[in-house]
């Protein structure tokens, strides 16, 4: 693996392999630039080719020696010069902060003016950026424009007049301080990485936090993976390893769990606060039909996300197969839902259209005291913000009557969720394992789709779901501890209180 992405980087030809355009297959990863997963007409034609260098987090989950081995099963049945992105430096520029670097000479910051309405940053002869006076008012990260600590506006934006100017700015090497006409004087200061971070005339490339991997079948040779001694240590390094894994991934194993619910538990609520739903808080069933849900019995279940019913669907999934007894079957299944989305955005753009478009309508009504159907009609296959993938919602058991197409649509949708199912259930596209007590997984449940094949004899199953914005906010804040962006960097050693930068990018 190291070899191939060290030829890489020392290769100027673009590298070609078999297989869907736009992806590079390294090892047994299909990795591909996640972010470019548009709806047709909504940015470029094809996946880009992901560049492989110093910085970009392309490599394989590591996989404790100490792991439980994963078994594969198979199923049974504006006027300046044109700006220019700032995540590309003119060769001047980079010069220049190359020879500050080495000389010990601090670079010049950058050129600042105001015109009429906006203030205007230079950020080399090429770059520049634009910001409104009253944005800039509006985001006064000063103790009297901004509480430290609660880190909530104290500004009164309604009292701010709508043709604010600066009396004049300064260019500093701390950042861009900004002079206010006011009865008592008022000076903001704005860091040069959080203008940069924040640039909208004209918008800037940002670093990305993270890397979306996508894969197929042959991430069974080397599963992303952590044990669950790392997941539970109080340094909280594994569980950041943990959720970065399923952040990259979609999924991730935790091997050497004790085989109890309460163990299990515990290691949900590592995570964040468990959503309660019609099944429960944490649940522990077998094949019994408790719930009336057909994972309450012994059929096989194709691959699927989970509450597709709910206007919110659950975040993460967790399970724990604690024992199966008396029989055979019950294999794993798991499938990337982003990947196959990919290929079918490659190969049939008209299918991917219909399935980013045409709203499904879903319920659960197996249980007396519970009828759940969304609140909103915005529940495509394929959801898009911005134009990007961000969810799969797909679980064909759950579909309710399909009265919102249009007559010319009803075929073609037809053929496209046939076209979907064909790639979901190719065997290039499923991973097979069957689990056994001690291993417990956690998924994307708006990325992976999982479920299982037959079976017979007694299974006992225990998992929960966690909410996607408490998993979020988990990551967030460990990244702010072990992999801290660019301007929070920056601004911590001055700007913090209680530990957080009110620059913080998310802020």
């Amino acid at each position: 693996m190291s070899s191939m992405i060290a030829s890489l980087k020392s290769s100027s030809r673009t590298l070609r392999v078999p297989g869907p355009a736009g992806s590079v297959s390294v090892g047994q990863y299909c990795v591909r630039n996640a972010s470019t997963l548009r709806r047709p007409g909504g940015g470029s034609a094809a996946v880009k080719q992901p560049k492989l260098s110093e910085s970009q987090s392309v490599r394989r989950a590591p996989f404790s020696s100490s792991a439980v081995k994963h078994t594969p099963a198979s199923p049974s049945s504006n006027s300046p010069p044109p700006a220019r992105s700032a995540g590309a430096p003119s060769a001047s520029s980079a010069a220049h902060a190359a020879a500050g670097g080495s000389s010990g000479v601090i670079p010049a910051p950058p050129t600042s003016r105001i015109d009429d309405r906006k203030v205007v940053l230079g950020w080399d002869e090429t770059t520049y950026s634009r910001y409104h006076h009253i944005w800039l008012r509006d985001h006064c990260r000063c103790p009297e424009c901004f509480h430290p600590i609660t880190k909530q506006r104290l500004v009164n934006t309604f009292d701010i007049p709508a043709d604010i100017k600066p009396k004049h700015v300064q260019s500093k090497a701390e950042g861009l301080e900004v002079h206010w006409p006011s009865s008592q004087p008022h000076v903001s200061l704005y860091p040069w990485s959080w203008l940069r971070h924040n640039s909208y005339d004209p918008p800037m490339a940002r670093t990305s936090s993270s890397e979306k991997i996508l894969w197929g079948a042959k991430i069974l040779q080397d599963p992303p993976t952590v044990t669950y001694e790392e997941a539970m240590a109080e340094d909280n390094r594994g569980l950041f390893k943990w959720l970065s894994n399923v952040d990259k991934f979609g999924f991730c194993f935790v091997s050497g769990v004790p085989a109890t619910p309460e163990a299990t538990e515990e290691l949900s609520r590592r995570i964040g606060f468990i959503r309660e739903t019609q099944y429960g808080t944490f649940w522990d069933f077998t094949s019994d039909l408790a719930k009336g849900d057909t994972a309450y019995t012994t059929l096989a279940l194709g691959a699927h996300t989970d509450t597709t019913y709910f206007t919110d669907p659950c975040g993460l999934q967790l399970f724990h197969l604690l024992e199966h007894s008396g029989g055979t079957g019950g294999a794993t299944l798991l499938v990337d839902g982003f990947y196959v989305a990919s290929l079918l955005k490659e190969l049939h753009p008209e299918a991917y259209e219909l399935l980013a478009t045409v709203p499904v309508p879903t319920h659960a009504a197996g249980e007396p005291e519970a009828l759940y159907t969304p609140s909103t009609r915005q529940t495509p296959v394929l959801k898009h913000e911005d134009g990007e993938l961000v969810q799969v919602r797909w679980n064909n058991d759950d579909r309710s009557v399909l009265r919102n197409l249009k007559p010319d649509q009803v075929e073609p949708w037809y053929d496209a969720i046939r076209t979907w199912y064909k790639h979901l259930s190719s065997p290039d596209s499923e991973y097979w394992v069957q689990l056994s007590p001690g291993t417990a997984v956690v998924v994307d449940n708006h990325r992976v789709l999982h479920g299982r094949s037959a079976f017979n004899g007694k299974r006992r199953m225990c998992g929960a779901y966690i909410g996607m914005d408490e998993y979020r906010s988990k990551l967030a804040v460990l990244s702010e501890r072990f992999a801290s962006d660019p301007v929070t960097s920056e601004t911590a050693a001055t700007a913090s209180v209680n530990g957080r930068s009110v620059w913080h990018p998310s802020l």
